[in-house]
């Protein structure tokens, strides 16, 4: 019941809200006709704007009354004053909610002072300012505004819920100037009715498209690259559902412009009037019906979890598309341009079809026929086989304990048939069972998603000898393993890494740990994010000592440049052996948490002249890690095959303010693998 009401209150509000942007935005446009004024249908549209105003404060408390209990979590404060005025007081939510509220009151004091005085042109373009301004305060709490308040965030849905207004809202407008033409259905009212409703028209159009555009963008970062939720979750149902009544909605907008208005401009007699009036009438009230169910679903759509958040534990078919997985297949790109080739040739048929005035079917058919030709063409090769865990997301952080335990699960179950580094060691006689897969050089973890992975782990891979493992190894340790093979793929990926960062370039996520050190210190690396770039040395005790002084020397240079160093043994230090280095290092010294650092880092120690793919692979006596301030692994230094590199401090501090003028190019890596 109260989320009935909740929904209610939000879609009650933001119709009214609309309808009052929507009629002032047109009446401003067409008020330059001083006939307007004198309008039956302008007195009748502005007996509704108090209503409206109305409505926006009574459905704005409605909103802070359901907010408030939905909050606690106790329906009681529902209907509770003293708990609505602490969440005004005590919640971001409340205050941005008072915000809307007193713009809300001073719309409604407006249209009640501005209903009493003679009207201009300048009147409504201050009812529409005014009327804004709760939308533009709406967009705060969107989804956008609840991630990031800032421009960049928050203007792409203000301007969209804006465009949604000036095309929504003027939609009582054109019913009110249809009805008035049925009172009178003559060629002189026709007429000023034509010249009325061509200029709703003709800036509907322009509306209409930037709409579009700015809901594909929002809806693009609510969505981000999970474009399969769109037909496996609550939000991308409801989204596809809104874009299939925006579709019948743009048929109905294409009719009414390009055959009922023009029927009526070129109406003769009153018979022939009246048949446009009441098509235009039928069709007008269809539009509007539809665009109140419209705004409906996107009041709803704006409280449903975004599809990039959605958990999708079951796949519900067994197929996918993945055009990054299939693009290097035979023939796949050649198939792909074919099929887009044929979508622009479906297009400018569309086109054709209007410009010469096609008959219906040859004018719908035939682009259908190539549309579905082009589909038939272009989506096979991008086909995958799915699972119902393809889109499972890990339960399991991809660190450094997590990489460290797979690596011993690997160990322990996976090196007899794919070898100690994952290349692949055993060989099949067998014709018809599949050798092992390389785990190492091949990029299977960017080819198939983690949730295909844990399927293949649980239950085994038909014509190979890769066995199930969920009877075996706990849901955990599965993704314990997944993220050990990515940190193996991600390490091998590594080897393009030198000394020498490219700029403008993160691609690899430095694997996140926490650590505690001699000087007291502890922490994770997430903690250095948007402030300090880290530089992770991997050392050998005392073969490493002549480094550790030579930075101990460069410490302050270093940390001017807005870098810490971290150190980490790469065997466990006795008490004496941590005493000498504590004596001259002035930087922590990781003595917790260091050995799944050195496994985790381990995996990306390859440089191209040494690729180290057979055997154990060796490990090399001292490594130096260079992590942006974002998060990324930029730059490696193996002093055992990369020669002097780092032991110019010069050339060090280079790349760390190379690092220091680049702004964010990518946001910070996620927790998990994907």
């Amino acid at each position: 019941m109260i989320e009935f009401i909740a929904t209610f209150a939000r879609w009650s509000q933001l119709t009214a809200n609309l309808i009052l942007f929507g009629s002032c935005v047109f009446l401003a446009i067409i008020a330059q006709h001083k006939t307007v004024f004198e309008a039956p249908w302008v007195a009748r549209l502005e007996k509704g704007f108090p209503w409206m105003a109305g409505i926006v404060v009574l459905g704005l408390m409605g909103i802070l009354a359901t907010t408030t209990g939905d909050a606690t979590g106790i329906v009681a404060d529902t209907w509770n004053p003293r708990a609505w005025l602490e969440m005004v007081q005590e919640t971001r939510i409340g205050h941005i909610w008072l915000a809307r509220e007193l713009l809300a009151v001073i719309l409604f004091s407006v249209i009640l002072i501005i209903r009493h005085q003679y009207r201009t042109r300048w009147h409504y373009f201050l009812c529409a300012v005014t009327a804004s301004l709760p939308l533009i305060a709406g967009s705060l709490i969107s989804h956008s505004g609840a991630e990031e308040i800032s421009f960049t965030s928050v203007a792409p849905y203000a301007l969209h819920i804006l465009l949604a207004g000036a095309w929504f809202g003027a939609l009582p407008a054109f019913l009110y100037i249809v009805a008035n033409s049925q009172h009178a259905p003559n060629q002189t009212s026709s007429q000023v009715t034509v010249t009325y409703l061509q200029k709703f028209s003709t800036i509907a159009l322009p509306v209409m498209l930037l709409l579009a555009a700015t809901g594909l963008f929002v809806a693009d970062r609510m969505v981000e690259e999970d474009y399969h939720a769109l037909v496996s979750s609550a939000y991308g149902w409801l989204l596809n559902a809104k874009l299939a009544i925006l579709a019948i909605i743009l048929a109905i907008a294409y009719q009414v412009r390009n055959q009922w208005l023009p029927m009526l401009s070129q109406a003769s007699n009153t018979e022939q009037i009246k048949t446009s009036i009441t098509h235009l009438s039928q069709w007008v009230r269809i539009e509007f019906m539809l665009a109140m169910a419209l705004v409906l679903l996107a009041t709803i759509l704006a409280n449903t979890l975004p599809a990039k958040h959605a958990i999708i534990d079951h796949w519900p078919y067994p197929f996918r598309f993945s055009i990054d997985a299939a693009w290097e297949e035979p023939n796949a790109q050649a198939l792909f341009w074919l099929g887009v080739a044929l979508c622009i040739l479906a297009l400018g048929m569309i086109g054709a079809g209007i410009q010469y005035h096609w008959d219906r079917k040859k004018k719908i058919l035939v682009p259908a026929i190539l549309m579905i030709t082009a589909c038939a063409i272009a989506l096979p090769p991008f086909a995958m086989e799915a699972y119902p865990e393809t889109y499972q997301k890990p339960s399991v952080p991809f660190d450094v304990i997590s990489i460290s335990n797979g690596s011993q699960l690997f160990a322990e179950h996976c090196t007899s048939c794919h070898g100690p580094q994952g290349k692949g060691a055993e060989v099949i006689l067998d014709p018809e069972i599949k050798d092992p897969t390389d785990l190492l050089t091949e990029p299977h973890t960017a080819k198939y998603t983690v949730g295909n992975v844990f399927h293949w782990l649980s239950h085994g891979i038909s014509g190979t000898k890769m066995p199930g493992f969920s009877t075996k190894l706990s849901e955990e340790d599965r993704w314990d393993l997944i993220n050990y093979l990515h940190a193996l793929s991600r390490g091998f990926d590594a080897r393009l890494l030198g000394s020498m960062i490219v700029p403008e370039n993160p691609a690899i996520a430095s694997p996140v740990f926490n650590y505690s050190a001699n000087d007291g210190s502890a922490g994770n690396l997430k903690d250095f994010r948007l402030q300090k770039n880290v530089l992770l040395v991997l050392f050998s005790w005392p073969q490493s000592q002549q480094r550790l002084h030579q930075l101990t020397a460069a410490y302050d240079e270093i940390r001017a440049l807005n870098t810490e160093i971290l150190a980490v043994p790469n065997r466990e230090l006795s008490e004496q052996e941590l005493q000498q280095i504590s004596a001259f290092v002035p930087f922590p010294v990781v003595t917790e948490g260091w050995t799944e650092i050195k496994n985790s880092y381990w995996l990306y120690r390859r440089v191209r002249t040494v690729p180290d793919l057979r055997g154990k692979g060796m490990f090399p006596g001292h490594m130096e890690f260079m992590t942006d301030r974002f998060g990324y692994l930029r730059a490696r230094w193996v002093a055992q095959f990369e020669g002097f590199g780092w032991q110019s401090i010069d050339a060090l501090t280079l790349q760390l303010t190379q690092l220091n003028q680049e702004d964010e190019i990518m946001p910070p890596p996620g927790d998990h693998a994907h």
